[in-house]
């Protein structure tokens, strides 16, 4: 297994969702529920009727993230998990609620080199 920080990986069984956070060469592998979890990768693209790459707008006082041009389904059962912002080593993240709208504010000025993610329940890991 070839961790690195900000990897996410999910159990295909419960659904457990882990973060690398120190990433360690001599990790084999991640498992739950006696299985290996299987890793999210960023998806960028955006593919089927739902959208879910993050976009930013901001300036000098801070960003906001909004998850696609067209919103995103906010459900119980189909819902942008969390969506956070990386600044080199900072890391800002909000947990949404299913019921709120798929965007959150950041106090982190607009600046080349931001990495925005999003994480929706069905679909996995997105990259802005």
């Amino acid at each position: 297994m070839d961790s690195k920080r900000h990897q996410v990986y999910k159990c295909k069984h419960s659904g457990l969702t882990v973060e690398i956070l120190t990433a360690a060469d001599e990790c084999t592998k991640l498992e739950c529920c006696g299985e290996e979890m299987q890793l999210m990768t960023e998806k960028n693209a955006d593919t089927g009727q739902e959208k879910h790459v993050p976009i930013i707008s901001g300036d000098e006082r801070g960003v906001k993230v909004v998850v696609s041009s067209v919103p995103h389904p906010m459900t119980e059962e189909h819902h942008i998990v969390w969506i956070e912002v990386q600044n080199g080593p900072w890391v800002n993240r909000k947990y949404l609620d299913p019921t709120g709208k798929p965007e959150a504010e950041f106090y982190v000025p607009m600046q080349d080199g931001l990495i925005v993610r999003s994480y929706c329940n069905l679909h996995g890991l997105w990259k802005g």
